[in-house]
C-alpha cells in the first residue's frame, strides 16, 4: 500500500502514515516496517537530503514513471511485431526474452516485495497475487498479457502514491510553517540560532514576512500576523504588547520582538502536528473491517483459484489444463483487494486533511465516522455561541453600602478567578487594591466565590449562591435578562451587577447550517435561564437550559442519549470534561488558547468559530459517503468480473480493469474530498 514518511527540517523522521503492511510501488525506494512504524532502509536513509521525502512527488514523477515507461515501450514494440509488423526473427526464445525484459522493470520490485512479505509471514499479499498471476501467464505463453497486468498494476501504484502525497499536503504545509532557525537578540545584537536550541526567556527578533518559530509573548507595542498555519484563515490578526503569539504565525508589517515562553517541542504548532500525524492511528470501524476482511478474503480467492484450475478435471470431459489455469489467473488478478485497501484509508485521511485545512483538528478517522452520524449538537453558551467577552452593564447596590469599597473588595476576590466574568469586573473597576486582605477564599463550582474580608463574609456569584448561604433578597431575578452577579456582605444582600456577552457573528449561520444538515441543536449553560433563553430565541435553538451545575449538564446529556440520539458536545474541553466524556464526540472551541483542550477533545476548532461545527459534521458525512461509494464500486465490479472470469468470459484485460481500473477510480473518488468547498 502507499505510505508516507514525514521528516522535520533536520531529516529526523516525525511520522510514518501507512497501512498495516508497508509496501512500495515499482521503481520507488524501499521501506521496512519496524516496531509498528516504518523506517527507511539504511542505504536510502543515509542518502536523503534536506527536506527530501518519499512523498515529494514534484521532482520525482519522472523517476517514478520511468520503469513503467520502459515496460510500456517494450510491450508496444512486442505487440507490434506480433500483430502489425511481423518480424521473422521475433519467435521462440527471442520473443520470450523480449517480453521478460519488458516485464522486469515493473515486475521485479513487486516480486521482491512478495518474497519479503512471505519471509515476514504474510504469504497472501497483493504482491503474491500479482506475482503468481503474471508468472502463470508467462508459463502458458501469454507473454503480452503477463507484462500488461504488471505494467498497469505498477502504474496504479504510482498514481496511488501520488494521491496519498496530495492527501498529506496539509501536514507538509504545516511543517513548512515551522522555521529551522530564528533570530534572537544577545547583547542587543541579532544572532541566528537553531529554533530547537532557543531557551525559554530568549528574545526573538521577527522581521516582516518571517515566521515565528516558537510560542512567546509579544514585547512590541503591536504587530499583525497571518495565522493561516494555525487557523486555516489568512485574515490578519493584530496582537498587542503582552499577548500570546504562536509558532507558525507570519509577521506582516513591522519588526517585532517576542519573548519565548515555550520550548520548541512544546509549541502549539508541534502539538497540532503531532495530533494530525497521529490521527491515522485512530481507525474508523469501516477501515478496520476492510483490513480484517482482506486478510480472510485474499487466502480464500487463492484457494478458489486452485480449485478453478484443477476441480474441472473431475467434471469436464474436454478439460484442458492451460485453459482453466488461464481462468484461474484471471480470477487472481480480479480478486486483488487494492481498490478497497487503498481508497478507504485514503478517503478518511483526505477527510482529516480537508478538516485541518479549514482549521478543524480531528483526532482520527473514527471521529469522522461518528461526526457523520451526529443527530444532536449540544453546546455551551459562553465562548461557544457567544464571544465570552463580558462587560459590566449596570451596578445596583443598596443605598447604605459604600459602592466604591464594595467594588474594590469584589475586584480583589474576582482576581482569584479566571472566569470571563472576573475579567469583565476587573476591566470595569480597574487595578486591584492589594491592601485588601482575603481569608479562606473558596470557589464553589456552579455558584461563585466566597471569602472573609475584615472578619466578615463576602459572597460574589449567582443567586443560587445566595440561596445556599441563606441570604435573603427582595428581587424578581427572572425579570433581569442579562447575566447577574449577586453580592452579599456580612450576611446581608448588597445588590447585583449585570454583565452582557455578545453573540458571535457566525452563530446564526451555525444553527441554520445544522438545521439544513438535519441535526438538532441544544444549549446547556450555567448562566441564568433568562439569558440562555434570550440567546436561544435569537438564534432559533429549540432546546435551551440555564442555571445548570456541572452535574446537571451530565444528566441532560444522559437524557438525550437515552432517547437514542448520537451527541456531540461543544465546549471548552476542560471545565466540561465530564460532559465531553459522556458525549459521542467532544468538540473544543478555541483550541489555540489551551493545551489541555487539544489533549482532551476529540475535535478542536482552532479559530473559535462555531460555524466550523456544521462544517466538521459535513466533512464527516462526505467522507463516509465517498468511502461507501468506493466499497460499492469495488465489490460490484469485482463480483461481476469474477463470475465472468471463472466462466471463461473475461480475459486478462478485463481483469486489469477490475483491479487497477477500479482502484484508480476509487482513488480519484477518494481525493475528491480534498477539492471540496465546505
Amino acid at each position: 500500500m502507499a505510505h508516507q514518511h514525514i521528516y522535520d527540517a533536520e531529516g529526523k523522521q516525525l511520522c510514518c502514515i501507512a497501512e498495516e503492511k508497508i509496501y512500495t510501488n515499482a521503481g520507488a525506494a524501499n521501506f521496512i516496517e519496524e516496531d509498528g512504524c516504518c523506517s527507511t532502509k539504511k542505504h536510502h536513509h543515509d542518502e536523503h537530503d534536506h527536506g527530501h521525502e518519499h512523498s515529494d512527488m514534484d521532482g520525482n514523477i519522472f523517476k517514478l514513471f520511468m520503469p513503467a515507461v520502459i515496460s510500456l515501450l517494450l510491450l508496444f514494440a512486442g505487440i507490434a511485431m506480433d500483430h502489425w509488423f511481423p518480424q521473422p526473427w521475433f519467435t521462440g526464445w527471442i520473443r520470450g526474452i523480449w517480453y521478460v525484459v519488458a516485464y522486469i522493470p515493473v515486475g521485479l520490485p513487486v516480486l521482491k516485495e512478495a518474497v519479503e512479505s512471505m519471509v515476514k509471514g504474510d504469504v497472501f499479499s497483493e504482491f503474491f497475487l500479482m506475482g503468481i498471476a503474471t508468472i502463470g501467464a508467462f508459463a502458458i505463453g501469454e507473454y503480452p498479457e503477463g507484462v500488461a497486468v504488471m505494467l498497469f498494476y505498477s502504474v496504479g501504484e504510482v498514481f496511488q502514491t501520488m494521491a496519498v502525497s496530495r492527501a498529506k499536503s496539509n501536514i507538509k504545509s504545516l511543517l513548512d510553517q515551522r522555521p529551522d532557525e530564528v533570530t534572537i537578540l544577545r547583547n542587543n545584537k541579532p544572532q541566528s540560532v537553531k529554533a530547537e536550541a532557543v531557551d525559554i526567556g530568549a528574545i526573538i527578533q521577527l522581521k516582516p514576512g518571517e515566521k515565528l518559530g516558537l510560542d512567546g509573548e509579544l514585547l512590541s507595542d503591536s504587530a499583525s500576523f497571518n495565522t493561516s498555519a494555525l487557523t486555516g484563515e489568512s485574515k490578519p490578526d493584530t496582537k498587542n504588547r503582552g499577548e500570546t503569539v504562536l509558532a507558525g504565525m507570519i509577521n506582516l508589517h513591522t519588526v517585532s520582538q517576542v519573548k519565548v515562553t515555550t520550548a520548541y517541542t512544546d509549541s502549539k504548532l508541534s502539538k497540532i502536528l503531532a495530533l494530525v500525524q497521529n490521527a491515522s492511528s485512530q481507525k474508523a470501524p469501516t477501515e478496520l473491517f476492510i483490513r480484517k476482511f482482506a486478510k480472510i478474503y485474499t487466502p480464500i480467492v487463492v484457494f478458489l483459484a486452485i480449485g478453478i484450475t484443477f476441480l474441472p478435471a473431475l467434471f469436464v470431459a474436454d478439460y484442458i489444463f492451460t485453459d482453466w489455469l488461464y481462468r484461474a489467473l484471471v480470477f487472481l488478478v480480479i480478486s486483488c483487494p487494492c481498490a478497497l485497501v487503498i481508497s478507504i484509508p485514503l478517503g478518511y485521511f483526505g477527510g482529516i486533511g480537508a478538516a485541518s485545512r479549514n482549521g478543524i483538528l480531528i483526532k482520527g478517522s473514527n471521529f469522522l465516522d461518528t461526526l457523520a452520524r451526529i443527530q444532536n449538537v449540544v453546546m455551551d453558551k459562553t465562548g461557544t455561541m457567544t464571544e465570552g467577552v463580558f462587560s459590566v452593564q449596570e451596578v445596583n447596590f443598596s443605598a447604605e453600602s459604600d459602592k466604591e469599597e464594595m467594588l474594590q473588595m469584589i475586584n480583589v476576590l474576582e482576581s482569584r478567578s479566571t472566569h470571563p466574568v472576573a475579567t469583565a469586573i476587573h476591566q470595569y473597576v480597574g487595578d486591584v487594591d492589594h491592601s485588601i486582605e482575603l481569608v479562606n477564599t473558596e470557589e464553589i463550582a456552579g455558584h461563585g466565590l466566597k471569602a472573609i474580608v475584615d472578619g466578615k463574609g463576602l459572597l460574589v456569584g449567582n443567586f443560587k449562591l445566595m440561596d445556599k448561604f441563606g441570604i435573603e433578597y427582595d428581587l424578581d431575578v427572572n425579570s433581569i435578562v442579562y447575566t447577574t452577579i449577586a453580592v452579599a456582605y456580612d450576611h446581608k444582600f448588597v445588590g447585583y451587577m449585570t454583565i452582557a456577552d455578545n453573540i458571535k457573528a457566525d452563530a446564526q449561520l451555525t444553527i441554520d447550517k445544522l438545521k439544513s444538515l438535519g441535526v438538532k441543536s441544544t444549549m446547556l449553560s450555567g448562566d441564568k435561564h433568562t439569558v440562555v433563553d434570550h440567546v436561544a430565541k435569537t438564534l432559533g435553538i429549540p432546546n435551551a437550559f440555564g442555571d445548570l451545575l456541572p452535574e446537571d449538564k451530565v444528566n441532560k446529556i444522559k437524557e438525550i442519549k437515552a432517547q437514542g440520539e448520537s451527541v456531540a458536545f461543544v465546549g471548552d474541553g476542560v471545565n466540561d470534561a465530564p460532559v465531553v466524556a459522556l458525549s459521542d464526540v467532544g468538540i473544543a472551541m478555541g483550541g489555540l488558547g489551551s493545551d489541555a483542550t487539544i489533549e482532551t477533545a476529540d475535535v478542536v476548532i482552532q479559530d473559535d468559530k462555531p460555524s466550523k461545527i456544521p462544517m466538521a459534521i459535513h466533512i464527516g458525512q462526505q467522507t463516509k459517503k465517498i468511502v461507501w461509494q468506493n466499497i460499492g464500486l469495488a465489490f460490484g465490479v469485482k463480483a461481476i468480473v469474477l463470475i465472468l472470469g471463472a466462466g471463461g468470459l473475461a480475459t486478462m484485460w478485463e481483469a486489469v480493469f477490475a483491479d487497477v481500473g477500479v482502484a484508480l477510480l476509487a482513488i480519484l473518488n477518494a481525493i475528491r474530498i480534498q477539492r471540496m468547498t465546505f
